[in-house]
């Protein structure tokens, strides 16, 4: 037992592959403070401390900080090591990867037909989400949330609806903001109920601000009756609700619009453009903001007393106190970097397995400088001669040496060498644990590149990474662009009249260097043989990078030109008709427009009936031409 009260004890969690740092983890498993001073912050939940001590120290990896955040336990030698920027020549190398060449937000049945899909709504609705995309600036937000998921293990999005751009804006928000409410028994993969978004304020002696905390949280919670902007006993900005004087003289609530109270259970429910049957709950904003000074006691995030809290009010006037945003999701999305495991919410570094390694090579890089520094100035022992306080190893010096004397210097460049070496050795250590090669590294020699067989092989661990990466992202991407729609149907948008909710997808393009060449000659050798069609021909050529912007116009063009092809079909189907369709022609002998029938000329002489009056029968005129 005294053994056993002695033994630390031994963390495994989402963060545990940092035990290994002390500054990260102490007896008790818990981060430093001094060094992590936000993670121990009276409002952050002790669950979350460990999760935002990870990021900071991942974040000092990639930004070559790492000795700078040694120093608190280390001391100042902890800033003599060398960190030349391999963490963040790997967050970057790996997120070109994931993202690929571009991303394309695609709905099923707008290009090709499918099953089930209204063809002009799928392609209205991916038409609106690109344009959309273009005006929000998607593709950089997508940048700026995804290098923080692979660096850091998370990203995180948050929509809102902006009534003066009259669309759906999306922002990307730092992980260490992010503070999903999960109970003990709920499901960390499922979707929180609550959300909230908190971050400190430091202190502004010029304004006379004192040090403040500020919470933004979105809530799904049932329906309540109608609120307005208004003002508490202390003239504080809150929201009260609507009332209404009935036939008795009775204040009772007024319901929003649309609204309507079930008779069975009492509940309100209200029917969203999305949905097919009345929904009970809604999402409700608060924006509020927190004197540190007036907190007191045990509380955490998800405590926070309303009571001491300052409201924020919005542009339109309306103040930011359990405002209902008329929508039944929470306009929040989680980007997890790797698939979580089961009933877990938070993803992986794509840093985690490969940091010890980084600690090596930078300790290898530091020894490598100090031997540099004696292999281009060497050390030098002189005898024969008096020791002078000017003697010094320059360029054309010259040194008088007395009978015997001799210079004798210390070589270190075999030092230096197997140095050298051995960072390289760590730097394949590392590419080979996170799955990288070194041609998706661009480390490799383009004159020794493989052919494009042996470099399909090479690249198989990178497959699998960034397989299991698209796959934790998929369904996230299908869910912001689903909210998009809601958010733009609840805004009740003109250019969205009518629209129906799509399943739309983020597809990111290929990431791996190909072998165009190859690739060509197996489309056209496979082509000619007949073993695979034309489409799947074209396919594989714009998956290699080829500039074709649309399979189906490539392929109509081709077969323009494909009058060897044209002349099979004639001679297999004796058809002029079809063969002129194959090559988008018209049959010979067809002319272009129909003739025009004329009536012949002499007037009134030529009528069947002279009695007939010209304009009953406008097919037959006084000499006019009918088109």
């Amino acid at each position: 037992m005294g053994l056993m009260t002695r033994a630390k004890a031994v963390v495994i969690d989402a963060w545990s592959w940092l035990n290994y740092k002390p500054i990260y983890s102490d007896p008790r498993g818990m981060p430093h403070r001094r060094a992590f001073p936000e993670a121990a912050a009276t409002w952050v939940p002790p669950a979350d401390e460990r999760r935002l001590a990870a990021y900071k120290l991942l974040a000092a990896y990639d930004n070559n900080q790492a000795a700078e955040l040694a120093e608190v336990l280390d001391g100042p030698a902890a800033r003599e090591k060398r960190e030349f920027g391999d963490p963040s020549l790997f967050v970057d190398a790996i997120l070109a990867h994931v993202l690929g060449r571009e991303q394309t937000i695609t709905v099923p049945g707008a290009e090709h037909p499918a099953e089930g899909v209204d063809p002009a709504m799928a392609e209205r609705v991916q038409s609106l989400l690109r344009d959309w995309s273009e005006n929000e600036l998607l593709p950089m937000r997508v940048q700026q949330t995804e290098r923080k998921a692979v660096a850091l293990g998370d990203g995180v999005y948050r929509l809102a609806w902006d009534p003066a751009k009259q669309r759906a804006t999306v922002r990307s928000v730092d992980p260490g903001f992010y503070f999903p409410v999960i109970g003990e028994d709920d499901d960390g993969g499922e979707f929180p109920q609550r959300v909230h978004f908190a971050w400190e304020l430091p202190e502004d002696p010029r304004r006379d601000l004192k040090a403040r905390i500020r919470r933004i949280t979105y809530e799904l919670a049932p329906i309540g009756p109608a609120t307005a902007a208004g003002a508490d006993s202390s003239g504080r900005a809150v929201r009260a609700p609507l009332t209404i004087e009935d036939a008795d003289g009775q204040l009772v609530p007024v319901l929003g619009q649309g609204d309507i109270i079930d008779p069975g259970s009492g509940a309100v429910t209200r029917l969203y453009p999305w949905n097919d049957t009345p929904s009970t709950v809604t999402c409700y904003l608060t924006d509020a903001t927190w004197t540190l000074d007036d907190l007191k006691g045990e509380i955490d995030v998800d405590s926070l007393p309303l009571d001491k809290a300052t409201f924020a009010t919005r542009s339109d006037g309306e103040v930011l106190d359990h405002l209902d945003l008329l929508i039944d999701f929470l306009p929040v999305v989680h980007v997890p970097n790797t698939v979580p495991p089961a009933e877990e919410h938070w993803g992986q570094s794509s840093l985690a397995k490969v940091l010890q390694v980084f600690d090596e090579l930078q300790g290898s890089d530091t020894d490598s400088a100090r031997a540099s520094a004696t292999t281009g100035l060497p050390i030098v022992g002189v005898s024969g001669v008096n020791a002078r306080g000017d003697m010094h190893v320059a360029p054309g010096q010259v040194w008088t040496l007395g009978e015997n004397g001799r210079i004798t210097t210390v070589d270190t460049s075999s030092a230096l060498r197997e140095l050298r070496e051995y960072g390289h050795d760590l730097e394949d250590r590392a590419a080979k644990v996170s799955r990288l090669p070194a041609v998706a590294l661009g480390t490799i020699d383009p004159s020794k590149a493989p052919s494009g067989y042996a470099l399909d092989i090479s690249l198989g661990p990178l497959d699998s990474l960034i397989g299991g990466m698209r796959l934790a992202r998929d369904h996230k991407y299908a869910l912001l662009l689903k909210f998009v729609q809601r958010l733009h149907l609840a805004g009740q948008h003109p250019d969205w009249a009518g629209i129906q909710v799509q399943p739309a997808r983020m597809v990111f393009g290929p990431y791996k260097p190909t072998d165009r060449a190859g690739i060509l000659e197996q489309v056209t050798l496979g082509v000619t043989k007949g073993v695979i069609s034309k489409e799947t021909g074209i396919r594989m050529l714009m998956e290699a990078g080829f500039p074709i912007e649309d399979a189906e116009d490539e392929l109509t063009r081709i077969d323009a030109r494909s009058f060897a092809d044209a002349r099979l079909l004639a001679d297999a189907l004796n058809n002029p008709d079809e063969v002129a369709a194959f090559l988008g022609r018209r049959a010979p002998g067809v002319p272009e427009t129909p003739p025009v029938n004329l009536p012949p000329a002499g007037g009134d002489d030529n009528l069947e009936d002279d009695d007939e009056d010209p304009d009953e029968n406008p097919a037959q005129g006084s000499g006019g031409n009918v088109s």
